[in-house]
């Protein structure tokens, strides 16, 4: 029985989705003024392994997650750039797409992009203002009245006088409330515009979310989520903005992710201390960035250090090398029905559980430990748990390369395989004659060379440190 805590209810809550074996799921994604950073890639990365879990629990899931292509942001980087605003977010979207695609990330049933969906806004600013929760405001500016929402501040747990004095708020004398915000912003000089019933003017980012949700996914479904960031003021106002229009619930179950820090300190680009996930790529490979977000609990905060990421990595080259001779190098084409007993319910427990990925890591260790018991005493038992650990790693989409690819990564070209190879083998001629201390040099100039051996009852395999 899956449980998903609620941001809303603050508690762990039984998952029943509305509709039978269907799960409709939306996630705020990127606005596309820049590349995306590690912190952008910790929220994808997350609800891309509740995407695999849910789909291995039999549910049919749409999953929508936005692009945003029109903001201010954008228009200023685009400036800055000298460069159209279409040609600025193609670029960053392309960009994107590819760091996605190496960090193993499913892409979205659908991908709506603000800029296609400016007549669902209109529609839904005009419902907001025939209700009576939106106003023109001296400015042109079409904006939300906060105070006629009654729930207002639910998803954040705080009343309208505690958001009031505790958030910071850019003052302008022509809203009614400090924490109005806007729907339409009237347009201004060179900047990009649509037509509207108020004036030429361009969409408030919190609108555009609740009208692309809504017309990908209903007035009504099962989960929404973005990283912990967004709960006030965007997902507040969604709530706002969508159920002030419906009149009925917006949404059942909301799912934040927590923040990538860097010395224990909250990472982004105002504070300069962020790193973009194409200069993480360069470093690490993706796999390896990939399993260090998924280490820790998706709600939890996790600190971005080289130790982190090297803890990482030897955590996978552990896992692959239980898996070494024994899984085919193709990617297998699982069939779920043959892996069943103590792991995978070890497994989903951990899983059910919240989305605990940390735990379900450690019935992987447990799958790999047994491997390494067996391999050499039943080979094929051995290869039956090593495809078995390779079907539950990949809910968590790791562990789907061949293992000599893995392990040997790193090594630039067949000319430096080529002599470790040729090292190795003199070593094992050195061991066939007991010349012990010619083979003890060999190994450590290997190890100079940041390779790493291990001798089997099949040979001796290496891999790179």
């Amino acid at each position: 029985m899956l449980k998903i805590y609620n941001t809303l209810t603050q508690k762990k809550e039984k998952f029943t989705p509305m509709h039978a074996k269907k799960v409709g799921m939306y996630v705020c994604g990127m606005t596309v003024y820049d590349l995306c950073h590690i912190g952008h890639a910790r929220v994808l990365v997350a609800f891309d392994v509740m995407l695999r879990y849910l789909t291995m629990q039999g549910y049919q899931v749409n999953y929508v997650r936005n692009i945003t292509d029109i903001d201010d942001k954008i228009i200023k980087r685009s400036r800055e750039n000298n460069e159209t605003m279409s040609a600025l977010t193609q670029r960053m979207i392309a960009a994107m797409h590819d760091d996605f695609a190496q960090l193993n990330i499913l892409p979205p049933t659908k991908e709506p992009r603000a800029t296609g969906a400016i007549s669902q806004m209109l529609d839904l600013i005009q419902i907001l203002l025939d209700k009576g929760y939106a106003y023109q405001a001296d400015n042109g500016d079409i904006c939300y009245a906060v105070e006629k929402f009654k729930n207002y501040g639910q998803l954040a747990h705080q009343n309208l006088e505690k958001l009031r004095s505790g958030t910071r708020v850019a003052v302008d004398v022509t809203k009614k409330d400090p924490l109005d915000f806007v729907l339409w912003k009237k347009a201004k000089p060179d900047e990009p515009s649509w037509e509207s019933p108020w004036g030429a003017g361009r969409p408030g980012w919190h609108i555009e979310c609740s009208a692309m949700s809504m017309a990908a996914l209903g007035e009504h479904f099962d989960i929404h989520g973005g990283g912990l960031d967004l709960v006030f003021p965007h997902h507040q106002n969604e709530i706002a903005q969508s159920e002030g229009a419906t009149g009925s619930k917006f949404v059942n179950t909301w799912i934040h992710v927590g923040f990538v820090q860097t010395n224990h300190q909250k990472m982004s680009k105002s504070l300069g201390n962020f790193f973009t996930l194409r200069d993480v790529l360069q470093q690490y490979p993706a796999e390896v960035v990939r399993y260090f977000l998924v280490s820790s609990h998706h709600r939890s905060p996790i600190n971005y250090s080289q130790e982190n990421l090297q803890a990482a990595q030897s955590a996978l080259q552990r896992l692959y090398t239980s898996l070494r001779g024994l899984v085919s190098k193709a990617p297998i084409v699982f069939v779920a029905e043959q892996f069943t007993g103590e792991y995978l319910e070890k497994f989903q427990m951990a899983m059910d559980d919240d989305f605990n990925t940390p735990d379900a890591l450690a019935v992987l260790f447990e799958l790999a430990r047994e491997i390494n018991r067996l391999r050499e005493s039943d080979s094929q038992q051995a290869q039956h748990l090593a495809e078995y650990l390779q079907y539950l790693a990949s809910i968590l989409g790791i562990l789907q390369q061949d293992p000599e690819q893995f392990l040997k990564l790193g090594v630039p070209d067949t000319t430096d395989a080529d002599k470790i190879n040729h090292l190795i083998a003199a070593r094992n001629v050195a061991r066939a004659a007991k010349n012990w201390q010619e083979a003890d040099k060999i190994r450590d100039e290997l190890l100079n060379l940041g390779i790493s051996l291990e001798d089997t009852a099949n040979g001796t395999e290496w891999r790179r440190k």
